[in-house]
């Protein structure tokens, strides 16, 4: 299997378009982050303190890993707006 070279870009995380907040019916439950494990890609993504807390301490709670709960949410972010188009 040929290796992939992993390229990067200069984006710094800026915000293109208007922010809304989100409102708690649209996002998955904490208990529903748990979630199982799939095929994954390693990325390096850089996370405010406030957020990589959180989902520390409710992992913790949970007894999994906070990087599983954050795949699952990305996740269900994306096949919700894949699916709206």
């Amino acid at each position: 299997m040929k290796k992939r070279t992993v390229k990067f870009t200069e984006d710094k995380g800026e915000i293109v378009g208007e922010l809304r907040p989100v409102r708690k019916g649209e996002l998955p439950s904490l208990d529903e982050l748990v979630g199982k494990l799939r095929r994954q890609t390693k990325v390096t993504l850089a996370l405010d303190n406030e957020a990589l807390d959180f989902f520390k301490r409710e992992a913790r709670r949970r007894n999994t890993s906070y990087q599983r709960m954050i795949r699952n949410l990305v996740r269900s972010y994306a096949r919700a707006h894949a699916s709206a188009k």
